[in-house]
């Protein structure tokens, strides 16, 4: 088996924190932050002197790390941060061996615009559609009513056409 040297792995795992696109977050078991990536701070809008060393649930307002460290085994959750303007889903889960807990963050804000996006026009469109019906409801009503009365004039008029004409054949 091919060993790698240790020093050349620490920092390929450094520069894949560093470059990946997702958010990763590191928390002790008290739950105060001691990592995060910069895709992290970019998602959140926040620099690491503003995270580092404060409690996740203040910055998150989750308690998703909290359901990982009880449980002591991975979860994955997804919610959104008002305060970021941000939709996540998240991996969660500890680290063997350490008192450290993991999230892994991925955006999903565009996905979920797009979805609200898609239900609002959707909304819109059977909000258009039940006015259709009803206007059309109202306009074959409107034609009913007409054809009902012309029908009747002229029924009154053949009626009327018709007493003449048996007047004159009784005469």
């Amino acid at each position: 088996m091919v060993q790698i040297d240790d020093k050349i792995t620490e920092v390929h795992e450094r520069a894949i924190l560093q470059q990946t696109p997702n958010g990763v977050l590191l928390v002790d078991k008290e739950t105060l932050i001691r990592f995060a990536n910069p895709a992290f701070r970019t998602m959140f809008q926040c620099h690491n002197e503003q995270v580092l060393g404060k409690r996740v649930s203040n910055f998150l307002h989750t308690d998703c790390f909290d359901r990982v460290i009880e449980a002591n085994k991975p979860i994955t959750v997804k919610e959104k941060c008002k305060e970021h303007d941000v939709c996540y889903r998240a991996g969660l889960f500890p680290i063997e061996g350490e008192n450290l807990y993991c999230g892994i963050f991925i955006d999903i804000s565009d996905a979920e615009r797009a979805r609200e996006q898609y239900r609002r026009l959707r909304a819109q469109t059977l909000e258009r559609a039940q006015e259709v019906i009803a206007r059309q409801m109202k306009t074959a009503q409107e034609i009913a009513r007409l054809l009902g009365e012309t029908t009747a004039e002229t029924k009154v008029l053949l009626v009327q056409l018709m007493s003449l004409f048996k007047e004159e054949t009784t005469e």
